[in-house]
């Protein structure tokens, strides 16, 4: 019976298997490479052993001790340097268009128009490159001859209508969620996740990039929303939409599900979710065989849709900003567009 080879820990044993000698047995090769072993000098301990002469000793011990003068002189140096990088960390730069965006200016892509058609000047000259590198603080932007404004954080809440899609412009020409926003003295400003066409509620706009991706990425606030059924849904539905509905090789659950009235035909369920994904409620409940009349956000985190009126919009307070997304905002401290108490509007 053939036996099995030594183990990984012993290195030299293992390898003397492949390094076998033709016409050598296995335990001879083995008791060779063992010989070997055992026939090599044993490492001295450094804490007791004492090699070489005593000016040799002396003069390593010199050595060391002129290693440890100049590490102990370098230390005031290491404290300097690691305070400042403790300290405020360096102005991020970022490309010419993408500066223009995070000023609050227009899109990304219509920045990099802009920049290839030489409208823009960066610190007096005209900037052709859509990546120069730009200070998006300090750095004079001008569009057209006109400089830019200071970097301001405008972040508002709109109740959507239904029927509007969530985007800037549809090459169809079906009206978008910008509609409920003419004629406002607003900066440039992007939803903040998105609503799909048929439904409604809360949505948030906000020129910071860095606040919108903490709202909706992972670890962002929880959403809640009222959703209409069709038939009436009962408390073993109710329970599902928690228990998990696989749709598309997809565990989609809800982090909360309650019943909120029901008729004889149909039924409001208070739904709340974490996850986030793609039409999830409509996809798991039409898993379960419902049918959604109405899907309504109604809140994103502590920050409730309330009395808003449909199609009215109104900027967020400061302190709504920092309980949605604490510590995201990547607009310097202070500078935030609204008021505290700003009116609806729409």
């Amino acid at each position: 019976m053939r036996r099995a080879p030594g183990r990984a820990g012993n290195s030299c044993t293992s390898q003397s298997w492949k390094m076998k000698v033709p016409g050598t047995s296995r335990s001879a090769a083995v008791g060779a490479v063992r010989s070997q072993l055992a026939a090599r000098p044993a490492i001295p301990d450094p804490t007791t052993v004492r090699i070489g002469s005593a000016p040799q000793r002396l003069q390593r011990a010199s050595s060391v001790a002129a290693i440890a003068m100049a590490f102990a002189r370098a230390a005031p140096i290491r404290d300097a340097h690691a305070m400042s990088r403790s300290g405020p960390p360096a102005r991020v730069r970022h490309g010419l268009a993408r500066a223009l965006s995070k000023r609050g200016f227009c899109s990304r892509s219509q920045a990099e128009r802009l920049v290839r058609e030489g409208r823009v000047r960066l610190n007096g000259r005209v900037a052709n490159d859509p990546e120069t590198s730009t200070d998006v603080l300090s750095d004079r932007i001008e569009v057209d001859g006109r400089p830019l404004g200071p970097l301001v954080g405008c972040y508002l809440m709109l109740n959507k209508p239904r029927g509007l899609l969530t985007t800037r412009a549809d090459e169809s020409g079906r009206d978008t969620v910008y509609r409920c926003l003419q004629g406002a003295d607003l900066p440039w400003l992007a939803p903040v996740g998105r609503l799909d066409r048929a439904s409604e509620g809360l949505l948030l706009f906000s020129n910071d990039p860095a606040w919108a991706a903490a709202i909706t990425g992972p670890g962002g606030p929880a959403k809640r929303y009222h959703v209409k059924l069709r038939p009436a849904c009962g408390p073993d539905a109710v329970a599902a939409l928690t228990a998990g509905v696989r749709d598309g090789g997809e565990l989609l659950r809800a982090a909360e599900a309650s019943a909120l009235r029901r008729w004889q035909k149909s039924s409001w369920v208070n739904v709340l979710l974490e996850q986030g994904r793609n039409r999830q409620i409509r996809r798991m409940c039409a898993a379960l065989g419902f049918e959604v009349e109405r899907l309504v956000r109604v809140a994103i985190g502590g920050l409730e849709l309330g009395t808003l009126p449909k199609g009215g919009w109104r900027e967020l307070e400061a302190d709504e900003v920092r309980a949605l997304a604490p510590g995201a905002s990547g607009m310097p401290e202070g500078r935030l567009r609204s008021p505290p108490g700003a009116a609806p509007r729409g």
